[in-house]
Parts: structure tokens; sequence; C-alpha cells
């Protein structure tokens, strides 16, 4: 019995990825299922005009979050927070662990991220959902440029 528990934990390690930086840990299809609620605000797009996503364009747009700074897509940088392009100026770049504490909260996030109170986010949705947050940035990174390692 304890030799099928080991060989069962051993063979998730090999299905279940723990990545950190660009890679996600999260389940890319159930992220993009998730991003529904996202698309109304925003849209995927690859550089060269394809739509991987179609969206609103409340919010920037997403291709390519990984490693981009908080605030820092140039199409959209009239539209951000002050909040939140000062947290890119301090040097916030999206990774999974970031992302995932910025859309539970975006509020609280920066306020925290800024040590400031009074720190505001135009991004009104939140996504509490336990595991939601991980499952979309898995979808974002998955349908993004490659992550060099």
């Amino acid at each position: 019995m304890k030799s099928t528990i080991a060989t069962a934990l051993a063979l998730s390690f090999l299905v279940t990825p723990a990545f950190s930086d660009g890679h996600a840990a999260g389940d890319a299809g159930a992220g993009e299922a998730i991003f529904k609620k996202c698309k109304a605000c925003h849209a995927i797009v690859d550089p060269e005009g394809e739509v991987v996503r179609k969206g609103g364009k409340v919010g920037p747009n997403l291709y390519g979050l990984y490693g981009r700074a908080a605030g820092g897509n140039a199409d959209f940088s009239s539209k951000y927070s002050g909040s939140l392009k000062e947290a890119g100026e301090e040097g916030l770049v999206w990774n999974e662990k970031d992302f995932v504490g910025f859309v539970a909260d975006p509020k609280k996030f920066l306020a925290a991220y800024l040590e400031d109170t009074g720190a505001k986010s135009k991004m009104g949705f939140k996504l509490k959902k336990k595991g939601a947050a991980r499952d979309v940035w898995a979808y974002l990174v998955s349908v993004g440029p490659e992550v060099e390692d």
C-alpha cells in the first residue's frame, strides 16, 4: 500500500508542473474558460495583429504579459492608474506570484507593493476563486510568446 501511494505521488510530480518565472503551475485549459470574465475588458493580440482572444479595450492587451513591467504597455500607458505606473517604475514586473496577488485584489496588492494605503487601481474586478488566477496566468503564458529560460 505504501509503495502504491509513493508511486502515485511520484507520478503526480511528473504530470503537475511546478514552474516559476514564465512557466505556469496552473491549468491553461481552465484558465481559458475563466478568461471569459476577463475578456470584457482585455483582449489578447500578438504584435502582428493576430487576435488570439477577442476582448474589450477598456484594459490593456494581455499578450506577452509575462516579464512586462507593470503599466508598461506603451499602447495603453495613458490609461493606467498612477499607482500601477509607479509600481512598474519601482520594479514590478509581471510574474505568476504578483499576477495572482494583483488579480485577487488590485488595490490591496498595490497598496502593499507601494507601501501606500492610498494606492489605487482602475481594475475593479477581483478573481478570488482558489486556483483561478494561477489558471488564467497559465493560459496567458500558453498563448503568449515563447518564454526563454
